[in-house]
C-alpha cells in the first residue's frame, strides 16, 4: 500500500497550490492523516491569507520543502579581499 503516502503528498501539493503563493508541502511524520484533516488544519492556520507555520507545527505538521527565501542581492561594494572589480 505505498500508493497512500504518495497520493497524500500529491493532494497536499495540490492543496498548497490552491491556497496562494506558499508552495511548501506538509506532512505528518509517524502518523496517518487524511486530506480532510490537512485541509481543516490548513484553513484554521491561515490568517489573513498567510499560513502560520507555528500553528501547523503545533498540530504535528512538518514542512517537507523549505519556504522560498528572498534571493540575496550581491553588494558590489563588498568584494572578497585581494580582488578588484572587473573592467
Amino acid at each position: 500500500m505505498r500508493k497512500e503516502p504518495t497520493l497524500a503528498v500529491l493532494l497536499v501539493a495540490l492543496a498548497m497550490c490552491a491556497c496562494g503563493s506558499d508552495t511548501r508541502e506538509w506532512m505528518k511524520l509517524d502518523q496517518t492523516y487524511t486530506t480532510a484533516e490537512f485541509r481543516r488544519d490548513l484553513q484554521e492556520c491561515t490568517i489573513k491569507g498567510k499560513l502560520d507555520d507555528d500553528c501547523m507545527k503545533a498540530r504535528g505538521w512538518v514542512a517537507v520543502t523549505p519556504p522560498r527565501a528572498e534571493q540575496k542581492k550581491e553588494d558590489p561594494l563588498s568584494l572578497p579581499a585581494g580582488r578588484s572589480p572587473r573592467r
